[in-house]
């Protein structure tokens, strides 16, 4: 509906760039314009200039053949009003497509996302979260809308880091197959902390990750058990997620590929000798990049370039989306600057969706340190104070131990998921149970809660198979009340939304949407009858589509819908 409102104002515009289609408060329509405002001639006042627009607008009978009225608000505002019997078929079209309402039209281009990316040798922290759900759930929306999508893990198996964990593994004559990634993690730990007090150790550390990219037997069959043991690990944490992500490659991967790139940066004359024969990338407005250090060996910066490359020349992707914690901002700066001088971005939208920080009382925490909270601590913690919650409720009657077990597992890694996605992903987080575990305000058991309960009218209606094409307003035995008309007139924004979430990188914007599509159905069942009504037909038809846009938003953020609860 917006992109028919859109082009109509475009046609009628003389700068089609200026054309912005907004959602208004509700009292001030369904779709909303400041054209007037910004596009009116000097010394033209902008209602008046509003009022020619909208007298073109009305000629148009495609658009008026959708929309009631429109009118002119303030000083110059231009506010639509979409026809019931508009409203009234897209919730048909919404209930007879279900689940295939989330497709939009096939797309064209690639969009490639990379995520999560947690380092080898560390357990998932609570800080890998923000990453791994963030970039699974923009995942989604790009396939809801009909893109090609790749996702992409790329592995921190790389580094100076593993010259630390080599190095403290051959210290101690420790067998790596006998050590799990909490040991690799004390390893690390125990190695930085002795640095403090004997800073040569950080030389010894360089010299195995040299060691490491040189092909040492030693170095290269420790590195492989570590990476082996990480691995395990890591899938069985996206496995409690439900996280799969297509495509894996670790740093190493383009360890061969590395050579070729140096060599077409050097090529294209935008590299130069620096400090103790270093190869750096200068810029203009900011530090520079070292492409290779004054040992020989890459940088973190080299091997992106190098993913950049195999990226481009596998996937050829229109869109690529990096999706790091903000600490990276100027590293992907340098690196987004780089492939525009070597013309590898020509035609291509490049973005790193910088993420913030998820915090606790004390403060920022610090792998180095050893003051991490582990992701699966907090998963489980979830887990069982959903458990607690369902026990001492309504809920847990007629429930077998098992489906308590399952409901208990949805509801409490939904609700971390949630509690994270529903923030921008600039900001940061304060991690606070109170907010997370909680049936009711913006949070996931909220919205499985009512999802759940517009299931159990269903299953208590006396349509099994709904009929919509019974749906025009000549047969409904009752007028559409205003919480009815309200509920339609936000139901058609959601694949607008989706849009909106997309191209602005905010799942945020979806959690939204269903928080306050939640609390409008809410407050309509609490009001109204729905089975036994005189409009109980209608009623039902309202209660699934909401059912299904919850089940469909909740899907996109990786959240199960359990049907009961």
């Amino acid at each position: 509906m917006r992109s028919i409102i859109k082009k109509a104002l475009q046609d009628i515009s003389e700068n089609n760039s200026q054309v912005v289609v907004d959602v208004p408060l509700e009292r001030f329509g369904d779709y909303s314009t400041n054209l007037a405002l910004i596009s009116a001639p000097r010394g033209t006042n902008p209602r008046t200039y509003a009022e020619g627009l909208v007298y073109k607008l009305k000629a148009n009978q495609d658009l008026m053949n959708l929309i009631e009225r429109v009118e002119i608000a303030g000083p110059g505002f231009i506010n639509f009003f979409v026809k019931q019997e508009t409203l009234l078929l897209e919730l048909a079209k919404l209930v007879s497509q279900e689940n295939r309402y989330l497709n939009q039209a096939d797309r064209k281009g690639t969009v490639l996302i990379e995520y999560s990316s947690p380092n080898i040798a560390k357990r998932f922290s609570i800080g890998h979260l923000r990453s791994t759900i963030i970039g699974d759930a923009l995942k989604k929306l790009y396939s809801a809308l009909g893109y090609k999508v790749i996702g992409e893990n790329h592995l921190g198996d790389w580094g100076t880091q593993f010259g630390m964990i080599i190095a403290q593994i051959v210290r101690h004559n420790l067998d790596p197959k006998d050590l799990s990634v909490e040991d690799l993690e004390k390893l690390y730990v125990e190695f930085n902390n002795e640095m403090k007090n004997d800073p040569s150790l950080r030389d010894i550390a360089k010299e195995w990750f040299k060691k490491l990219e040189n092909k040492d037997p030693t170095a290269r069959q420790i590195w492989q058990i570590v990476k082996e043991i990480s691995l395990r690990e890591f899938k069985r944490i996206y496995d409690m997620l439900g996280v799969n992500i297509e495509n894996e490659h670790g740093e190493s991967f383009y360890e061969e590929k590395m050579p070729e790139v140096i060599s077409l940066v050097k090529k294209a004359g935008i590299c130069q000798v620096g400090e103790g024969g270093a190869i750096i990338v200068p810029f203009d407005d900011m530090p520079p990049a070292m492409l290779v250090k004054s040992d020989g060996t890459t940088t973190y910066f080299t091997r992106d370039l190098a993913a950049f490359y195999y990226r481009i020349k596998t996937w050829n992707p229109s869109v690529l989306i990096y999706e790091v914690g903000s600490d990276q901002t100027l590293h992907f700066k340098q690196v987004f600057e780089t492939v525009k001088k070597l013309g590898w971005s020509d035609g291509r939208e490049l973005k790193h969706v910088a993420h913030g920080l998820i915090r606790f009382q004390h403060g920022k925490m610090s792998t180095r340190r050893g003051e991490t909270i582990k992701l699966e601590e907090v998963l489980e913690e979830s887990v069982q104070r959903s458990k607690l919650i369902i026990k001492n409720s309504e809920t847990d009657k007629g429930l077998t131990e098992e489906e308590v077990k399952s409901l208990s597992y949805d509801v409490g890694i939904g609700a971390v998921k949630y509690f994270d996605l529903s923030h921008a992903p600039e900001s940061d987080i304060i991690f606070d149970w109170n907010k997370i575990i909680v049936l009711e305000g913006n949070s996931g058991p909220y919205l499985q809660y009512t999802y759940a309960r517009t299931q159990s009218i269903l299953e208590k209606s006396n349509f099994s198979d709904l009929d919509i094409g019974t749906l025009d307003t000549t047969k409904l035995k009752s007028k559409i009340l205003d919480n009815e008309l309200s509920l339609l007139r936000h139901i058609i924004h959601f694949k607008e939304v989706l849009e909106d979430a997309a191209t602005t990188y905010s799942p945020n914007l979806l959690c939204n949407y269903l928080y306050l599509l939640s609390q409008k159905y809410n407050s309509y069942y609490s009001s109204n009858k729905i089975i036994g009504s005189e409009n109980e037909f209608f009623r039902v038809v309202l209660t699934k589509a909401v059912g299904i846009l919850i089940k469909n938003g909740l899907s996109i953020l990786g959240i199960k819908t359990p049907p009961k609860m």
